[in-house]
């Protein structure tokens, strides 16, 4: 099909022809046409989020628009890589299909796994299975694999995750609220010993390890729950705002013991109440 007149073809042919329009030197989109990997990778990690945001917002009109901006960079990386003769977009569909059907023998083929907890040590071995195929280095460690990239909290649970295989773990959450208290006495002799902020970041590290773990142990996603926590302060700070600019007085103005006063009762507020 002709990239010159996308409008007449399914979804998808469509959003491959207008893709390969916004990157034609000749008439394309300037700015789409000098973008790169490396330049598009923060677009499409930003994307994955706002996916994951419209999802714990419950807003599915949201959702598929998300979804339609994170599907454009997969788009827009094929197609570099297509006008750089590596692969197209027809190719990452058949590789990722192809790894679908290999990884569940139990769907699409004769085996037998009954949970999703014996699927899940299948499918990590599949996995190192594919990576010796490709002569992929494989260190034997059961920590292998867990990309660096990752946000380090979400990195900080699957390290987590993994360990407990080989029942490196704590038996309940119990001793892993003991561990917060513990890092957090070894933060305050950090601070009171005047450790430098190297050895502070060492235990601020820690800390933040365990309550990620925590999380794992209570069955929460930490990176779900830090989101919802963020968004649960940006909503309480903007009512404060809103609380003193509607008796005229800016925030600049307003005393830490007025605003702390302010905050616990915004925190008593209906929506504490659901």
């Amino acid at each position: 099909m002709s990239s010159d007149n996308p409008d007449r073809a399914n979804p998808t042919d469509r959003l491959r022809a207008i893709m390969a329009k916004l990157r034609d030197p000749n008439g394309g989109c300037p700015w789409d046409v000098e973008q790169t990997f490396e330049t598009i990778a923060p677009y499409t990690i930003e994307e994955a989020y706002e996916v994951a945001d419209a999802i714990q917002r419950g807003d599915l009109a949201a959702l598929k628009d998300e979804l339609g901006d994170l599907l454009l960079q997969v788009f827009f990386h094929a197609r570099m890589a297509e006008e750089a003769g590596h692969f197209d977009y027809d190719d990452v569909a058949r590789a990722i299909s192809d790894k679908m059907v290999r990884r569940h023998p139990h769907v699409f083929g004769g085996a037998e796994i009954r949970t999703a907890e014996a699927q899940t040590v299948n499918w990590e071995m599949l996995k190192a299975q594919e990576r010796a195929e490709k002569g992929e280095r494989e260190d034997g460690s059961v920590l292998a694999g867990i990309a660096l990239a990752l946000p380090a909290l979400m990195r900080a649970e699957k390290l987590g995750k993994r360990a407990a295989r080989t029942g490196f773990d704590w038996p309940d959450s119990g001793p892993v609220i003991a561990k917060i208290e513990e890092e957090i006495e070894e933060i305050r002799d950090v601070m009171a010993a005047d450790g430098g902020k190297d050895r502070l970041e060492d235990e601020l590290g820690d800390l933040l390890f365990a309550v990620a773990n925590l999380g794992r142990h209570l069955g929460l996603d930490p990176e779900a729950a830090l989101r919802r926590g963020n968004a649960k302060f940006e909503a309480r700070f903007r009512a404060l705002e809103a609380h003193f600019q509607a008796q005229g007085r800016p925030m600049r103005e307003v005393t830490l013991a007025e605003m702390e006063a302010a905050w616990q009762t915004l925190k008593r507020g209906p929506s504490e109440n659901r």
